[in-house]
């Protein structure tokens, strides 16, 4: 026998064998007793690995369109960019607008194109280009509220919810005045809306949304609507929330905002890794295995609303776009963190970013092509679960290890402010490792120390 059969055998036998103790087990007990995956849907294929980046259309070039944004697709196709997401590019209301262009969110149409980004053929053309260069388009939709002055308040009333004298009203509980909230207890508002996901699906041949307040809309809506896309083509859908009934049959990814909060109190709140901690553990024990987290240092809600990436993170920034690329989830860049950007760029009018060399472009490239080349970093279950590695610094050293398939990488990062000399158990982890940021080599004894600098990160990559 040829020695690269060998491999191909172990992998039949184990197979079998697998197969054999599963029958086993199946007929030792009764089905109901046998675990289920909590996630029935079937992801896209290419999203295994995949990474992905916001676009501010309005705010990302001079002109502010699409065919001004078309120029940057090679760039961040180079920077490792699988997935771009618009934010809505449908016309805005006029009625009731905040500031001089208004919100994005307050939509007027939901099969028009915004003017102000160009025509529906330049949409098209946008699409067509970014699945020439191998990446996949997402656009964001609007599902909960619509602006005051979207034809369907005057058509279809009745479709959304009333005060008590019965009047339009935003979103309970929200200052949200521009938009007015819909009541999804009308089927034919599902209809309508289930449709008009679809018309973008098959008329522009988008893979699929990200869906605003994704938890403001019932359940049972976002599943029927992805049954009849996904009937088109298979499509990529992230929700807006963080909740896990939400992978069951509806959406591939959901938000981590508690990992960025808890990042946040470990950083510039002074509040220690406790809290980080506390998410690790309740990813590995809590979260559907077969389901994406969406990681981030910035996104628009956080850039709009509370600060810039420096401002939140501090010297802890380059820290924290590491871990975010290396825990359980898929990484995030928001328009212009890779330039730099360190101001709150405005919502409702115009406000260019500012195009430069900036350390944070080498940086998430680099993340992005250790999550592209090493499985044990990939998506849901085609990655590792992350496992403990215990150290003389628990309370200040964050560190861990993630396998699959032969493949390992290990992170240490010190989320303190001083230099901490570590001590890690490493037993398990005997061997030689390139340190992925420096590409030196380093050897793995069972008990190693280490010097870590403020907010130093150590990314070991091997094999086992």
């Amino acid at each position: 026998m040829r020695f690269f059969q060998f491999p191909l055998l172990l992998v039949f036998l184990s197979s079998f064998i697998n197969g054999a103790i599963a029958q086993k087990q199946a007929e030792k007990y009764d089905a109901k007793y046998l675990p289920k995956p909590f996630v029935a849907l079937k992801h896209p294929e290419w999203s295994k690995n995949a990474t992905i980046y916001e676009v501010n259309v309005r705010q990302f070039t001079k002109e502010g369109n699409f065919k001004a944004f078309e120029a940057h697709l090679p760039r961040l196709k180079e920077m490792g960019v699988d997935i771009i997401w618009l934010m809505p590019i449908h016309p805005i209301g006029e009625k009731n607008r905040k500031g001089k262009l208004g919100s994005y969110y307050a939509v007027k149409d939901y099969l028009g194109v915004n003017p102000e980004f160009g025509t529906m053929d330049e949409f098209k053309s946008l699409v067509k280009k970014i699945h020439s260069m191998g990446m996949y388009v997402i656009i964001d939709w609007v599902a909960n509220h619509t602006a005051w002055d979207n034809p369907l308040a005057t058509e279809h009333p009745e479709w959304y919810t009333k005060t008590r004298e019965g009047n339009f009203q935003p979103t309970p509980w929200y200052d949200w005045d521009d938009i007015i909230d819909l009541d999804y207890d009308h089927p034919g508002l599902r209809k309508y809306m289930t449709e008009a996901l679809k018309f973008w699906v098959k008329e522009a041949d988008i893979d699929g949304y990200r869906c605003d307040t994704g938890g403001f809309i019932p359940t049972d809506f976002w599943d029927n609507a992805r049954a009849e896309m996904d009937a088109i083509k298979p499509v990529f859908m992230l929700a807006e929330w963080e909740s896990r009934d939400l992978h069951k049959n509806a959406f591939d990814m959901t938000y981590a905002w508690s990992l960025w909060d808890k990042m946040h109190n470990a950083t510039v709140g002074n509040k220690g890794i406790g809290g980080l901690v506390e998410y690790m553990a309740h990813d590995v024990n809590t979260f559907p295995k077969g389901g994406y987290r969406m990681t981030f240092t910035d996104n628009h809600d956080k850039n709009s609303w509370e600060g810039n990436q420096f401002s939140n993170f501090g010297a802890a920034l380059p820290a924290c776009i590491v871990f975010t690329g290396v825990v359980n989830g898929m990484p995030l860049i928001y328009s212009g963190q890779e330039a730099g950007l360190d101001r709150s760029l405005a919502f409702f009018e115009k406000d260019e970013i500012v195009w430069k060399n900036h350390p944070n472009a080498d940086l998430f490239k680099s993340v992005f092509k250790l999550k592209h080349e090493n499985q044990a970093l990939w998506n849901g279950d085609w990655g590792g679960e992350m496992v403990r590695i215990y150290s003389d610094k628990m309370d200040e050293v964050i560190s861990f290890s993630r396998e699959k398939n032969n493949n390992i990488v290990i992170q240490i990062i010190n989320f303190t402010k001083k230099p901490v000399k570590v001590r890690l158990n490493t037993k398990y982890y005997k061997g030689t490792y390139k340190n992925w940021f420096t590409n030196k080599m380093i050897t793995l004894n069972g008990e190693d120390t280490m010097d870590l600098a403020p907010w130093e990160y150590v990314v070991l990559v091997g094999n086992k």
